[in-house]
């Protein structure tokens, strides 16, 4: 997932720390383990760990060694790491024989996690915040999104749109706290993914222009499909006399360039749409 600055409001409404959260409380006893007596959770979801940011966290360990402690909880003669795998990973690579940690019994962890779990079931939590909480359920508890779905009795699907919003863009993300756009809007923003410019101008219409979730969805079809347009070799000549066919959003097209020639499917509703478009053909 990108990496968005959530602005010093978002901030203060609600932590950022993903991975530790919760999970340390203010006075906690933290000791000192030996690092060989700590191992990773096989179940951990994130499989794939950035080389150059562990390398980045690893010279700052080397430096400042490591401020925020990692939780585990006890598993055999070993502990296994709840929180903090990439702190545990970069302090092997700076080559620490031992790190600080906080242990937590089974008991308590999932006190934690039904506390967390009931937090992001909350009514009044935005957007936003119900995405960081899914968050750090992830991060913290090792949990799938398939686990999470099934924990809040939501869909798998309805998990990752949410999550997907810490996405967007740092504008709309403060926008969206500030609830000068709505979530619909910020699906919308979310869907020119491929291009953060022209999500900030679709932003900053639904703000001046005061679109609507409908009007927002409109202006990214429309960008889509001039993109499959420009991408097909058609002339912007040839897209506009296309365009003409349309008669007040009641007919689509999908316009199919091969090598030689092509093909332009219209879709209708109606016999009636049939017979404009049949119409203007014929003009």
């Amino acid at each position: 997932m990108a990496n968005k600055g959530l602005g010093k409001g978002f901030d203060g409404l609600i932590p950022t720390d993903l991975e530790l959260g919760n999970i340390v409380n203010p006075g906690e006893q933290v000791k000192n383990t030996s690092i060989e007596k700590i191992e990773v959770n096989p179940d951990q979801p994130r499989r794939v760990f950035d080389k150059e940011k562990l390398d980045e966290l690893a010279a700052s360990i080397k430096q400042h060694g490591i401020i925020q402690p990692i939780v585990v909880t006890p598993s055999g003669d070993k502990y296994r790491i709840v929180a903090g795998e990439r702190r545990y990973r970069a302090a092997q690579l700076s080559g620490l024989n031992s790190v600080p940690v906080i242990i937590r019994n089974h008991e308590e962890l999932e006190e934690l996690e039904i506390a967390l779990v009931e937090n992001v079931q909350r009514v009044d939590l935005s957007p936003l915040e119900q995405a960081l909480s899914i968050i750090k359920l992830r991060d913290q508890f090792n949990m799938s999104p398939k686990q999470i779905a099934k924990k809040l009795g939501k869909a798998e699907t309805t998990i990752s749109n949410t999550t997907r919003l810490l996405n967007l863009p740092t504008e709309a993300i403060e926008a969206l706290q500030k609830n000068k756009i709505s979530e619909g809007h910020a699906r919308a923003i979310l869907a020119l993914k491929t291009d953060e410019k022209l999500q900030k101008e679709l932003l900053n219409k639904i703000i001046v222009q005061k679109l609507s979730v409908r009007d927002s969805e409109k202006y990214v079809r429309d960008h889509k499909k001039n993109n499959a347009a420009k991408k097909s070799g058609i002339t912007q000549s040839t897209q506009n006399r296309i365009k003409q066919l349309n008669n007040k959003d009641i007919v689509s097209y999908k316009i199919q360039k091969k090598n030689v020639g092509g093909s332009l499917n219209i879709v209708f509703k109606t016999e009636k749409e049939l017979d404009t478009i049949l119409s203007r053909l014929e003009e």
